[in-house]
């Protein structure tokens, strides 16, 4: 089906790349695109729908209606000195804006760097962030064509519009003269318009979410008789009338206000479950705000128009053989995208499992789950529908409450992203869990995340974490597919968010989360009435990297009056952060006795049994612990019903005490990073350094990019990337204060000697073949040469070890001083941007992988922590007795790279190998720099919805 928002134009340079679906403030979708001469009818319409005052406004005179030649000239551009913009909504024009170049007297000019702007929207969408959106996509088109600058006239009364120039956050100038307000404003972005931008963003996602969530009116399409169908479940449970094991949680009038049924081919008069069935949603007197569609895929195009003309805000797209069925699939999800945006319409799918919302105000059951869960804290999200059973059943077993639930399917609209801004907005939710295979746009999860985490836990399940292992059907553009699972750890760390390896784990940690304050340390008190069980809960805090203090055992015969005393202790003490208790059944409880000369088994109706005294002396504790703002936690064995006595207390119970260590731990790491990220918002900084040369650096990088070389790589697999000669690499590194121990070719016994006299001895000998790099335990190294007889006897060697010195591309480099050989790097990800990367030299640390991530631009304490979290970073403090290293210095070269891949984008990577660190400064034996053509980075651009 054609998409009647998307322009086919006639001319061949019509900036195709210009079209993007936009999303509103009250969470609406939109269509920018460029106006052609084919938009004249269009045009005509929009203008007659515009009130007198607001075309006084836009022409500051009457201007009732647009003269052949006004059509002809907001039509005809050349896209370039010209250029018109609407916003289309069910292919009607609902505002334009367009733009004239001129010269620096204000005259129509083709190679001007000003131009004039004027916006026009319709009244009926004023007030729905239309100009904003508009201003920022026009301002990219002009940069696009060498435009620096917008000139704007207003007049005062015109409030509206002076307010969207003011609040765009450009750099810009005001003047008044002859009765007009004169804006003028520089177009390139400033770290407030940016701000500005994001935060746009960030409200109209949350607000496109809440319409779903919220509707006040919903159609089922695809009702059937048969009530095993699809369509007759979603309906059942649309109303709340479904009848499980569970019971429903809601009466059927606190359903939406109005809930429909669609099914083209029922009869006059059918009803179904109580509700009148129609043959097309376009007979439904009343407003839909969703429609869920449960009809072949043959039949969705046609569903979806109809939801279009209606009016519907909203589809969930249950129907399957989209994405997941391959490429053709592919394409008619594209269009289903397309369509549904066309008409302001979000889309969850499609092969969407649904939406659950529990406000007790306005209730949601758009799912196929078989149960509703019970209020409470937790948002769930997740693209697997039996994953999102998973986690519906997971959380009701537990007792845990919902506040909202999404599982989207193919993630082809409405992602993770939207419903993270939604929770940080909503405040019935504490703590949110996503199951996510996959990422739509990495960089602005990271964001997101990050903004989130700071109020509230994020805790995640990545399945899917080896390359080429990405689910089929999934809208994931060509940059993410083969994100590194060490890439996506980074991601995580630095935003806050909480990974964890099971949908076990994630309810234990989000548990303790919701329920327990956040941990003031890592100090931790073990307490019980079983010394084993104390002891294995003791051994999984250290490799937990937590710090535990000695069990405190019980012995089996506590009573609750023990537990109560001890626990009081333990959370009294200002040397304690937390406390798990742990608990088995007491001796002397039938879980334990001898019955009739057996051993009591599992179907025996006392056995785990516990003391009630107990359960009240871990409640009263953990009144206190609130109180004094530490958590408490009970890891347990053979007492089933302990937990269910503590639920109403919000103590996390665990039937291992691993379990209770990693939910503790993760709560600990998490809280650390809460006080971190608090504290470098008034402390941490990007240092300014010396001896930085930018433009040097750029010019630099600019010519290695324009050489023939660079041009052949283009075309080569994995794009243009090129690898630097070792002298413009060393070159450029020294722009940036990144000094490179020099080395001389040796392919003879005598540039030997010349390179080590010109040098200076001590020197080492060592090859530098692709194939030998970093290989010192192909013997391809010899160091200490402190003259020439031992040189000549080096290179003898080497040049009979490996197959001559020629091939080996033996270098002299003098000697650097004994310390810790490490590694430091960054490259450009795609998807995410730049990673600063550290570890130590050796393959050891190779095969343990033992290595630290950041994402650029790094502050002083992200540096500090990189390299302080690698697991061998005992050696560069003083191990054994050893000398330590100048970490100071370590920590400047880190920023330096940082700052270097950060200024320079077309930097795809800096490999620093090795890096030797002495007590006294350090040494940089090894470079090599790869550069590539400016990525596009779609974050920084106007605002747009993804067009995967």
């Amino acid at each position: 089906m054609e998409d009647p928002a998307v322009a086919n134009p006639a001319q061949p340079d019509y900036p195709q790349h210009w079209e993007a679906d936009v999303l509103l403030r009250d969470g609406g979708t939109a269509r920018i695109r460029p106006i052609t001469p084919d938009d004249a009818g269009r045009l005509v319409e929009f203008y007659e729908q515009v009130s007198d005052q607001s075309k006084y406004f836009r022409f500051f005179a009457p201007y009732p209606r647009l003269s052949d030649k006004d059509v002809r000239r907001f039509t005809h551009h050349d896209f370039v000195n010209r250029v018109g913009l609407a916003v289309v909504v069910r292919d009607h024009f609902i505002a334009t804006v367009r733009y004239d170049r001129i010269d620096a007297e204000g005259r129509p000019s083709e190679h001007g760097t000003d131009a004039e702007v004027a916006f026009l929207v319709q009244d009926a969408h004023q007030g729905r962030g239309v100009a904003s959106a508009l201003l920022e996509h026009i301002a990219a088109v002009a940069q696009e064509r060498g435009i620096r600058r917008f000139q704007a006239e207003v007049l005062p009364e015109n409030r509206k519009m002076v307010k969207v120039f003011t609040d765009a956050g450009y750099t810009q100038r005001r003047s008044f003269a002859d009765g007009v307000v004169h804006l003028e404003f520089d177009l390139e972005q400033t770290d407030r318009s940016l701000a500005v931008m994001r935060a746009r963003e960030h409200r109209a996602e949350a607000r496109s979410v809440q319409r779903l969530l919220t509707p006040r009116s919903v159609a089922v399409i695809g009702v059937s008789r048969n009530p095993q169908t699809v369509g007759r479940a979603l309906l059942r449970d649309l109303l709340g009338s479904f009848d499980t094991e569970f019971g429903s949680r809601y009466e059927p009038e606190r359903a939406p206000r109005a809930v429909y049924a669609v099914n083209r081919g029922a009869p006059p008069g059918t009803e179904l479950d109580g509700v009148p069935v129609h043959r097309s949603i376009l007979d439904i007197s009343g407003p839909v705000d969703l429609a869920v569609i449960a009809v072949p895929e043959s039949a969705v195009p046609a569903a979806v128009a109809e939801c279009g003309a209606h009016g519907v805000q909203g589809l969930v797209v249950v129907t399957a053989g989209y994405a997941e069925t391959g490429p053709e699939g592919r394409d008619r999800q594209r269009a289903l995208v397309r369509q549904a945006r066309a008409a302001g319409m979000r889309v969850i799918g499609p092969n969407a499992f649904g939406l659950i919302n529990t406000d007790p105000d306005r209730p949601l059951n758009a799912s196929l789950a078989p149960h509703l869960p019970d209020r409470g804290g937790f948002g769930i999200f997740c693209q697997s529908g039996a994953i999102g059973v998973a986690l519906l059943e997971a959380a009701h077993r537990r007792g845990l409450g919902v506040s909202s639930f999404a599982s989207v399917g193919n993630r082809s609209d409405v992602s993770g992203n939207d419903f993270l801004q939604y929770w940080a907005e909503d405040d019935a939710t504490e703590v949110v869990l996503l199951y996510l295979e996959s990422f739509g746009n990495p960089r602005k999860f990271t964001r997101i995340a990050r903004r989130l985490a700071a109020a509230k836990p994020v805790v995640v399940v990545k399945g899917a974490r080896h390359t080429g292992s990405l689910p089929p059907g999934h809208a994931v553009p060509a940059t993410a597919t083969g994100l590194r699972d060490a890439t996506v750890d980074a991601l995580f760390e630095q935003a806050g968010v909480t990974r964890v390896a099971t949908i076990t784990e994630l309810f234990d940690t989000g548990e303790l989360l919701a329920q327990q304050p956040l941990p003031p340390g890592d100090r931790v008190a073990v307490v019980g009435n079983s010394d084993s069980l104390g002891l294995l809960t003791y051994d999984a805090c250290l490799s937990a990297g937590l710090r535990p203090c000695t069990p405190v055992d019980l012995t089996t015969a506590a009573t609750g009056e023990n537990f109560r005393i001890a626990l009081d202790v333990a959370l009294s003490d200002p040397a304690v952060d937390a406390v798990i208790a742990v608990a088995i059944p007491p001796i002397g409880t039938s879980a334990h006795a001898f019955m009739g000369g057996r051993l009591a088994g599992p179907d025996d109706p006392e056995m785990g049994s516990d003391d009630p005294e107990i359960a009240t002396a871990l409640l009263e504790a953990g009144e206190r612990a609130r109180e004094l703002g530490k958590p408490l936690v009970l890891a347990y064995l053979a007492l089933t019903d302990l937990p269910t006595r503590l639920r109403p207390g919000g103590i996390p119970a665990y039937a291992a005490p691993e379990r209770a260590v990693r939910a503790l731990a993760h709560a600990v790491h998490y809280a650390q990073w809460r006080r971190r990220t608090a504290e470098a918002e008034e402390t941490a900084r990007v240092p300014e350094l010396d001896r930085i040369d930018e433009p040097g650096a750029r010019a630099l990088v600019e010519a290695a990019l324009s050489t023939r070389a660079a041009t052949a790589a283009r075309t080569q697999p994995g794009g243009a990337r090129i690898t630097l000669p070792d002298a413009e690499a060393r070159a450029l590194l020294a722009r940036y204060g990144i000094d490179v121990s020099p080395t001389l070719p040796a392919p003879d016994e005598e540039a030997a000697i010349r390179a080590a006299d010109q040098l200076g001895y001590p020197v080492a000998l060592k090859a530098t073949a692709p194939h030998l790099r970093h290989r010192p335990d192909l013997g391809s190294v010899r160091l200490d040469l402190t003259g020439e007889p031992g040189l000549r006897r080096a290179h003898r060697e080497l040049d009979a070890l490996l197959g001559g010195a020629a091939g080996a591309e033996l270098v002299v480099q003098r000697l650097a001083p004994r310390g810790v050989d490490t590694v430091i790097g960054a490259t450009v990800d795609p998807a995410v941007g730049a990673i600063l990367s550290f570890g130590l030299a050796g393959a050891p640390a190779e095969l343990l992988d033992d290595v630290a991530h950041r994402l650029v631009p790094a502050t002083d304490q992200d540096v500090a922590g990189l390299i302080r979290e690698v697991r061998a970073a005992p050696l560069l403090f003083g191990w054994r007795g050893a000398e330590a290293v100048d970490t100071d210095a370590l920590e400047e070269l880190l920023l330096r790279v940082s700052q270097l891949v950060d200024d320079v984008p077309e930097i795809a990577s800096v490999d620093l190998e090795p890096v030797v660190v002495a007590p006294h400064g350090l040494a940089i034996l090894g470079a090599r720099v790869r550069v590539a053509p400016l990525p596009v980075r779609s974050d920084l651009g106007p605002r747009a919805m993804s067009t995967l």
